[in-house]
């Protein structure tokens, strides 16, 4: 027999009923993973739609410590292969770990029976010191491969999924007719749903046959579990391989070593890029021998990703993360885009940087100036690229009004821009290498501290294309290298506004400084690269900051949650001025995260013209109006009660809500809203001044709008968002949210020991005069001294 075919027996005839695959099931699977086999997929995003996977677990990844096996490991792989299958997937694996279990239940008996014979046998009543000696292979394989099915068995079984073992040689697949029995074998169990779970007859193994790799594409000698997974692979014409071993992925170097780089994608005509390092600590595959099984098994058709599979913080979801398209591993595909990936892309941007922070500030204000200046002399390409995406989002009905309204740009919007941006300019002159503080630490020891670029910058944005030149002229300004990445629903605009800030950039040699995203990125993989990026900026939704947030994997995240931005209307307050500040703040923009969301009202004011002539301005302006529980009990017919006092509505909604008092009207903001943007309506001073300081918000305003809480209004020429936190920046985060700061100690020789007890120096710590000027104009005056 070519193979041994050995069905999980044990298992209760009800489950294995159960497991069989009816046909409403089947029919699922093929509408949801309807991909012919014939091509590689090319995006990790399309991993989603693979059927037919096969899970390879390497030597290191089954066994532990080189004898036994890892059976939490083992349970985690399991459960994500029995979940796989329940969404209707066809789930093989191809799994080492026979010799390992075998060799320590080998030991065992032998330790065991030496031991019992030197007890009968020692006339002294002492033993000698025990040796195992050295175990076969071939033994080990055949005392452990029973062990380590039924070790299977029983794990699926708790998932009601049945298995079934087959041990397969080089043989089988070098003989049609085995080939073609093994290929029935295996169709027949994904049919009936079991999963196959396939290992080399170690016990019998035969020399591979010499010379027969890789040979005209349809050959590869089956040395190892790596090289059967990949002939299995495509033999069963599977959509993925996933190889599970004790490292990342590829690395371009021994891992470990200095400078050694996980590879994310890999492609064919990449192999002689790759310095290859010694094999694992256990089995007979090196990393040189999976990859050329992978290369093998994608000419065949099969994606491949080589992974971890032994980390324990991410055994527990590698497979399932790799199926869901994640950045994990290395992903082996046939077609290499264009243009270069996205780490290349950061590093990119970072050396570019690096050159930008050091320009004099009257060059980075160029930059600006002239991307300023083609925001308005390229508007008709601006606005035709725009049309195009107003279209395309119009069309498909996936965007709401308010994203479509943010995605909207007028002629208006760009002369805007670019007024914000001229005055970005004139403001940054003096903002990288400006001393913020200079110390006389000793007699000719002098400490400043100045400002410098935080470095690379992500700042990842929802439809509003106008966000992109802001933000690249922040990030010029302040010396910042910057990655963006925007929402595709204003793809086109983003793609010609990103061209024309690379024109301007390269007037002074630094157009890399600033790259836009256009691969197929997930957001959560880019929040992966903490290595490469300094600090991430979200601006969009709050379920946006809010993944992001989560995502981040060791980057800070500067952001907002909700805008649920109030305006308290007093009992002092003008009648005049509240109807227009109300009116303004929740009708001018009502997308925008600095637009009212509730209007709290003093109890004294109900039933007053200023309260009618509220509601009438509010129904005129269309606005729909949620009534607050205390407000709804006011009424005795009362518009729809609020779900939430904490609503970002981001349309032409509001919430009304009664508060007793000033304090009341505090106690509410702090309760419900986001520490975005709050307001009073009063004309009483003291009553205003309190307001000011209780609340505790990123923005408080008395007798403004909302609507004010903007970089550009501010003076601040253009802002990367708004920040609620209370660390780094707050509220509208412009030039100076963007940098940090470093310290410059200047001696002559100076050393720690000068200042102790017996030294000869002591500690002034004076304050020196902060100088004008930036840092290299300080540095060019000291070296003069």
């Amino acid at each position: 027999m070519f193979a041994k075919l050995a069905l999980g027996s044990r298992l209760p005839s009800t489950i294995r009923r159960s497991n069989v695959y009816p046909a409403s099931i089947r029919a699922y699977s093929q509408s949801k993973f309807p991909r012919p086999h014939g091509q590689s997929f090319v995006h990790r995003s399309e991993l989603k739609q693979a059927k037919r996977i096969v899970v390879k677990l390497g030597s290191a990844v089954v066994t532990r410590d080189e004898c036994g096996l890892a059976l939490g490991r083992l349970a985690s792989i399991v459960e994500q292969v029995a979940m796989l299958q329940n969404q209707g997937r066809e789930m093989m694996i191809v799994t080492s770990g026979a010799v390992a279990f075998g060799k320590q239940r080998l030991r065992h008996e032998i330790l065991l029976s030496q031991s019992v014979r030197q007890a009968l046998h020692s006339g002294q009543n002492q033993l000698k010191e025990m040796t195992v000696p050295v175990l076969e292979a071939r033994a080990c394989a055949a005392a452990g491969q029973s062990g380590l099915m039924a070790l299977y068995e029983a794990m699926f079984t708790q998932y009601s999924t049945c298995t079934a073992q087959i041990l397969v040689t080089n043989l089988d697949f070098h003989d049609e007719q085995k080939r073609r029995n093994l290929n029935s074998t295996l169709h027949e169990l994904l049919r009936m749903n079991i999963v196959p779970i396939i290992n080399t007859n170690d016990a019998v193994v035969p020399p591979p046959v010499p010379n027969s790799d890789l040979q005209g594409g349809n050959v590869i000698s089956i040395k190892d579990n790596d090289s059967l997974a990949a002939r299995l692979s495509v033999e069963m014409k599977a959509d993925l391989l996933i190889a599970l071993s004790d490292v990342e992925g590829l690395y371009d170097r021994p891992p470990g070593t200095d400078d050694a780089k996980l590879i994310d994608i890999f492609y064919p005509g990449d192999q002689q890029s790759i310095t290859y390092g010694t094999k694992s600590r256990v089995g007979i595959g090196g990393m040189e021998a999976k990859v050329k099984a992978a290369l093998w098994a994608l000419q065949g058709g099969t994606s491949v990703v080589i992974a971890n599979g032994t980390h324990p913080k991410v055994t527990g979801h590698v497979i399932t993360d790799i199926v869901d398209g994640k950045k994990v591993g290395t992903f082996f595909s046939e077609v290499k885009p264009a243009g270069p990936t996205v780490e290349q892309q950061t590093e990119m941007a970072r050396h570019a940087g690096r050159t930008l922070a050091s320009l004099d500030p009257e060059k980075r204000g160029e930059i600006i100036c002239h991307l300023a200046d083609m925001l308005t002399e390229k508007k008709e390409e601006i606005l035709s690229a725009n049309r195009r995406d107003m279209e395309l989002a119009t069309t498909s009905g996936r965007l709401s009004q308010p994203m479509i309204d943010r995605l909207s740009l007028s002629t208006s919007k760009l002369n805007s821009l670019a007024i914000g941006l001229r005055q970005l300019a004139v403001s940054s002159q003096d903002s990288v290498g400006r001393v913020l503080r200079r110390t006389r630490v000793a007699n000719n020891l002098e400490l400043e501290q100045i400002t410098v670029p935080i470095g690379v910058l992500l700042v990842i944005f929802e439809s509003r294309p106008d966000c992109l030149p802001q933000v690249s002229a922040l990030a010029i300004a302040s010396g910042n290298a910057l990655l963006l990445k925007g929402g595709k629903e204003a793809s086109h605009t983003n793609k010609i506004l990103h061209q024309l800030t690379q024109e301007a950039l390269s007037i002074h040699g630094v157009a890399d400084a600033v790259q836009l995203v256009s691969t197929r990125e997930e957001v959560e993989d880019l929040c992966r690269l903490d290595k490469l990026i300094d600090l991430i900026i979200p601006r969009g939704s709050s379920e946006l900051v809010r993944s992001i947030q989560r995502a981040a994997k060791g980057i800070p995240v500067l952001g907002h949650s909700e805008g649920v931005c109030h305006v308290y209307i007093d009992n002092d307050a003008s009648i005049d001025k509240a109807i227009a500040i109300v009116r303004d703040s929740k009708c001018d923009y009502p997308a925008a995260c600095n637009a009212m969301e509730t209007l709290l009202i003093h109890k004294d004011l109900l039933r007053t013209p200023m309260f009618d002539q509220m509601i009438d301005m509010l129904r005129t302006q269309h606005v729909k109006i949620h009534a607050g529980p205390r407000f709804a009990s006011y009424l005795t017919f009362s518009p729809s009660e609020v779900k939430s006092l904490r609503t970002e509505y981001g349309d032409l909604e509001c919430c009304i809500e009664v508060v007793d008092s000033m304090s009341d009207a505090v106690d509410h903001i702090h309760k419900y809203g986001s520490s975005h943007t709050d307001v009073i309506v009063t004309e009483n001073e003291e009553t205003a001044e309190q307001f000011l300081q209780q609340v505790d918000s990123a923005c408080v305003f008395w007798n403004t709008s909302t609507r004010f809480a903007d970089g550009y209004r501010f003076g601040l020429g253009a802002e990367v968002g708004i920040s609620t936190a209370r660390i780094h920046a707050r509220g509208p985060v412009g030039l100076e949210g963007l940098l940090t700061t470093k310290w410059v100690l200047r001696g002559e020789g100076h050393t720690v020991a000068d200042f102790s007890e017996q030294g000869s120096m002591k500690y002034l710590h004076e304050n020196i005069p902060v100088p004008q000027g930036n840092f290299s104009a300080q540095s060019k005056s000291h070296q003069q001294e």
